[in-house]
């Protein structure tokens, strides 16, 4: 067990948590339609949408994944949603070290041609980023997992390095990889939408330690051969349908606070579809302006005070314009 003073709990390993959804991933590779090897270092390897079909299914289990296996992730029908009818909803009662230290992609991993964001639990015992400064759990465990948002396994120097900043054997390391185009790769960014208002909120100076629960949901996003049409569902789902409800302690002020300046809305480039926004910048991924990857809407509860705050709103317009409706 480590201890998370961010949460006020202890907390188990996120690796040894994620490691179990890995192995049902594993054991039932023909039933989920993943392909699973082993590559030149012994490293685990889980394709599960690149040469592979996935589906939305194994996009639910990778985001639990990507969360070290402290969220729960459920697809359901949602009333009153008529043309985009069907929605993920993700819960986790340690949100900080779900989200944050989990299943935040912030992780750069690159070598020569091959570059993806590093995501999942193996973050939090690689420590490598900066945010880890501000985070206190630090994991430690025999195996550790990194989801890549990416067309093709790692080549060996990146396999090198993770293992390394883990204290592992390469053999002890699993990647499990799918791009954003595929099904499980688009449900899994779809699935980010509590974690972008935790990212939100720290961007926010909001106390992380005084957030100790939350939910959100967003409509699943239909797929798209092109790449950055493909993103830019997923991150429309978030930005413009995106709910997410926190649970707070400490004063009311600051939770409505928090609400009020949660919400996509307050972006600078809030208005058009996010590939419209990528092209506009020339695809260049650090213009945009980073408070536009936020929810919709955004509720905040103060439970000491029982009062709970509100703003933002789902965009049916721009979802529509997006999803192609």
């Amino acid at each position: 067990m480590s201890a998370s003073e961010n949460t006020g709990r202890a907390t188990a390993s996120v690796n040894t948590l994620a490691g179990e959804i890995v192995d049902r991933l594993v054991a039932g590779a023909d039933r989920y339609r993943v392909a699973v090897s082993r590559g030149s270092l012994g490293e685990l390897l889980i394709d599960a949408g690149a040469k592979v079909a996935g589906g939305v299914d194994v996009g639910l289990l990778l985001t639990e994944i990507c969360m070290g296996g402290l969220g729960k992730v459920t697809l359901s029908h949602a009333p009153g949603a008529a043309k985009w009818p069907f929605w993920l909803t993700v819960a986790s009662n340690d949100p900080v070290v779900a989200c944050l230290a989990s299943q935040y992609a912030g992780w750069s991993l690159q070598h020569e041609k091959f570059f993806a964001l590093g995501s999942g639990p193996g973050r939090a015992q690689a420590r490598v980023e900066k945010l880890f400064e501000e985070l206190t759990y630090k994991d430690k465990a025999e195996r550790v997992t990194i989801v890549l948002e990416s067309d093709k396994a790692p080549p060996p120097e990146v396999v090198r390095k993770v293992a390394d900043k883990s204290g592992l054997s390469p053999d002890k390391v699993a990647f499990v990889y799918a791009p954003t185009h595929s099904l499980a790769g688009g449900a899994q960014v779809v699935g980010r939408v509590l974690e972008v208002a935790l990212h939100k909120a720290h961007e926010l100076h909001f106390p992380l330690e005084n957030i100790v629960d939350g939910v959100a949901t967003a409509p699943l996003s239909p797929p798209h051969p092109d790449f950055v049409k493909a993103m830019g569902r997923t991150n429309d789902a978030i930005i413009y349908a995106g709910r997410a409800h926190l649970f707070v302690t400490g004063p009311a002020a600051a939770a409505k606070e928090l609400a009020e300046k949660l919400p996509s809305f307050n972006s600078r480039d809030y208005g058009q579809p996010f590939a419209d926004i990528f092209k506009a910048y020339e695809y260049d991924f650090y213009k945009v302006d980073g408070s536009l990857f936020s929810p919709a809407e955004a509720l905040v509860t103060a439970v000491e005070t029982g009062e709970t705050f509100r703003a933002g709103k789902i965009n049916e317009e721009l979802l529509d314009k997006s999803f192609g409706g």
